[in-house]
């Protein structure tokens, strides 16, 4: 099964993802926590990319192209994978289908922005292990502390609302394109993302 997940920053697209990677043994590849984890371990990538994802601006294609080029040929995707921040525009897509051929189903998860900016405003992240909560929808359990680790949490530096805004305009700029390049293929399944995440995943699920 070969799976793209669409949406905008916050809408959920990372939990669903992890839940299907598990359920139905697919490689999760998420551009997005690819290029965070080279900014934090400061690599070469992470140098290259760092202004980009700061601003809230999209990293060009030919960086893009070589991460999901090198998690494509893992071994893990043999049974399939779900792409999730990958493709943003219509040209990476196009460049997606020559590299892997038929994709079979493109999830588009919906919700309105005010919704998305304070789902955003209330993510943490630990720095320790890297896990993701939610003071709203998945809290941990110690305030502020990491439930795997007892690491302490963190607010992401581009999780403040004017950030988040100018993300939410940069990404209904770029995809609006995207959504119709799938929908014209007959792939393109639309999900209301302001669901709780078990009732977004039961949506998922029926759609496949």
């Amino acid at each position: 099964m070969r799976l793209v997940l669409l949406g905008p920053p916050g809408v959920g697209k990372g939990t669903q993802a992890e839940r299907l990677s598990k359920e139905f043994d697919l490689q999760w590849i998420s551009t997005g926590n690819i290029l965070r984890d080279s900014i934090k371990n400061e690599t070469t990538l992470g140098d290259k990319i760092k202004s980009y994802v700061e601003k809230g601006l999209l990293v060009p294609d030919d960086i893009m192209l070589d991460i999901v080029k090198e998690r494509l040929a893992s071994n893990k995707s043999k049974n399939g994978f779900i792409l999730d921040g990958f493709p943003r525009t219509v040209s990476q897509a196009k460049a997606l289908k020559q590299l892997v051929g038929k994709i079979d189903k493109v999830l588009y998860l919906k919700c309105d922005e005010d919704c998305i900016v304070r789902r955003l405003s209330a993510r943490r992240v630990c720095f320790s292990c890297g896990a993701t909560y939610n003071l709203l929808t998945n809290p941990p359990k110690k305030d502020e502390v990491c439930d795997k680790c007892n690491s302490k949490l963190i607010r992401r530096s581009d999780d403040d609302e004017e950030t988040i805004r100018e993300r939410l305009r940069v990404y209904e700029r770029q995809t609006a394109d995207l959504k119709e390049f799938y929908a014209k293929e007959g792939i393109l399944y639309e999900i209301d993302g302001s669901l709780s995440v078990a009732q977004v995943y039961k949506e998922i699920k029926r759609v496949l």
